[in-house]
């Protein structure tokens, strides 16, 4: 008997629409934590930085850039950036190999929605709220968490061949 075409991997649910519908309910969850999240910053971190434990601080900063500060005020470049990688990484969910991959991308795409959201619809200039500091890294939210996560999970998945369900 011959091997599948595939290599023996078999795609997780009924197609696109399966994945789809995971990775629309973790971007959900990503975009409502991180707008939530931002939110309460906006709110109680106004007066000042609110040390946690150790080099963990929340400090309240907003970023017209893009990672790491990068490209300051380049907001419609930055927003039309975010809208094109949006329209991609719904491409790649669609034709994900297992809901898993796709509940990963899941997660790249709720982070991208969550700073896309804060540049479109905040009246901070485009700016993204930002307020978790480490001091060994630049200021960053749940969803830059969430997109870096996403990525090494991605990362992880693809090295293992996409075998990871």
């Amino acid at each position: 008997m011959e091997a599948p075409p595939d290599g023996g991997r078999r795609r997780a649910g009924r197609g696109g629409p399966a994945r789809l519908g995971v990775a629309l309910g973790v971007v959900v969850v990503v975009v409502l934590c991180d707008q939530l999240t931002k939110w309460w910053a906006v709110d109680r971190l106004t007066a000042g930085p609110v040390h946690v434990l150790g080099p963990l601080d929340l400090s309240l900063s907003l970023n017209t850039g893009s990672a790491f500060s990068l490209f300051q005020g380049a907001t419609g470049a930055i927003v039309a950036l975010a809208l094109g990688l949006v329209g991609v990484l719904l491409v790649l969910v669609w034709r994900a190999p297992t809901l898993g991959r796709a509940a990963v991308l899941g997660l790249v795409l709720g982070g991208a929605l969550g700073n896309l959201a804060d540049r479109l619809f905040r009246g901070d200039h485009g700016a993204v709220v930002d307020f978790i500091a480490l001091h060994v890294w630049p200021t960053f939210n749940v969803a830059d968490a969430c997109i870096v996560v996403g990525c090494a999970l991605l990362v992880v998945s693809l090295v293992r061949g996409g075998t990871a369900r």
